[in-house]
């Protein structure tokens, strides 16, 4: 082959070798969500700077006078003082509870706001930062109680097992600590303290709540999950089975459930939504201050209570399909809390508290 023919021939396989660069649609894509992530940010800057050189209002005065109370407010203020190039206002969001005050005063000079002028800012900024500050301490209190596992040796933890029991069963004595006794209301075994490993006290604490707070529903709840129910079967699923095989597949219809275990279950779902922040429009909505542990042990009674109307709306074929019922019903719950207005439990709501914030 001539040297002229043998460079025509490497020029072209030159020519189809992929140019790495901006021509790669990967790194171009990347350049462009930079740019426009900067852009943005720019623009949204300079918009806030025009609307209050036009309104003469701050964002956070503009959020607090045109955003009634509860979460639509309270994530707004939480958003506005995150996204702030101030680290003063950033790091506002993560102080001390007995710093609050302070840190609203520091608020007000930074922004050079008036208290005098505009009294009411400052105690709606303080409801905000109460519940913000709060939510992330009662994290922190719900994570402490899910890591500490259950102790046999510690007298508490066992008062508290045995008030469990006495709640659910009262007239059912409890003939030894160790007793097959337990699976009636939803242990596994013999010996509950290896159901919590899981969640640790935080699934003891929920139980014993529901069972002596709410003690009619939650025995309502433990005897419904005991008693078989039974599927209404179509003709056309019955036609599918011989006799024999239908004998055999209709003690799987039962609508029944570990009542302890999914107490445990429902611990675990309320305890993520919680640490995903998905809990924030509930709390913000329902608790005027500061939300507490009592605040989080009521959720879980609500959902304790809405997972067995769902578990039976369900009508599952048996128990294997709880974990289809569950996210099934962990969906439902986050698409509620999608509305800022939302109140899981409202009878627990502190409204009249709310108003005037």
């Amino acid at each position: 082959m001539s040297s002229r023919k043998l460079k025509h021939v490497q020029n072209s396989h030159d020519s189809e070798q992929p140019i790495l660069g901006w021509e790669d649609p990967h790194i171009s894509r990347m350049f462009i969500q930079v740019c426009l992530y900067f852009y943005c940010k720019f623009l949204w800057r300079c918009l806030k700077f025009v609307v209050r050189k036009l309104t003469g209002r701050c964002e956070l005065q503009r959020i607090c006078y045109n955003t009634k109370p509860g979460a639509a407010r309270t994530m707004k203020i939480e958003a506005s003082l995150k996204g702030s190039k101030s680290k003063r206002l950033q790091t506002s969001v993560s102080v001390h509870p007995d710093a609050i005050e302070k840190t609203i005063d520091d608020i007000m000079e930074l922004k050079k706001i008036n208290p005098d002028i505009n009294p009411q800012l400052g105690v709606s900024l303080q409801a905000c930062l109460l519940q913000i500050v709060g939510y992330r301490n009662l994290v922190v209190e719900v994570e402490k109680l899910r890591r500490e596992p259950y102790d046999s040796e510690n007298p508490q933890h066992e008062e508290m097992l045995l008030k469990l029991w006495k709640c659910l069963k009262p007239n059912s004595p409890l003939k030894a600590r160790i007793s097959k006794q337990w699976c009636e209301i939803g242990f596994q075994g013999d010996d509950p303290k290896t159901d919590f490993r899981g969640m640790g006290l935080l699934g003891l604490y929920n139980l014993v709540y529901f069972a002596e707070w709410d003690t009619e529903v939650a025995q309502q709840v433990l005897s419904d999950s005991l008693q078989p129910k039974y599927r209404e079967v179509s003709k056309k699923e019955l036609s599918q089975f011989s006799k024999a095989e239908w004998e055999k597949k209709k003690f799987d219809k039962a609508i029944g459930y570990s009542f302890a275990i999914v107490g445990i279950n429902i611990t675990d779902l309320a305890y993520n939504l919680l640490v995903s922040g998905a809990l924030k429009t509930h709390f913000y909505n329902v608790a005027p201050e500061a939300p507490t542990l009592t605040h989080f042990q009521q959720t879980f009674c609500y959902l304790m209570h809405e997972f067995h109307k769902f578990w039976v709306e369900e009508d599952p074929l048996d128990i294997m399909e709880f974990n289809r019922v569950r996210e099934k019903f962990h969906k439902r719950i986050l698409k509620q809390l999608q509305n800022p207005e939302m109140a899981l439990c409202p009878h627990f709501a502190a409204s009249e508290s709310l108003i005037n914030m």
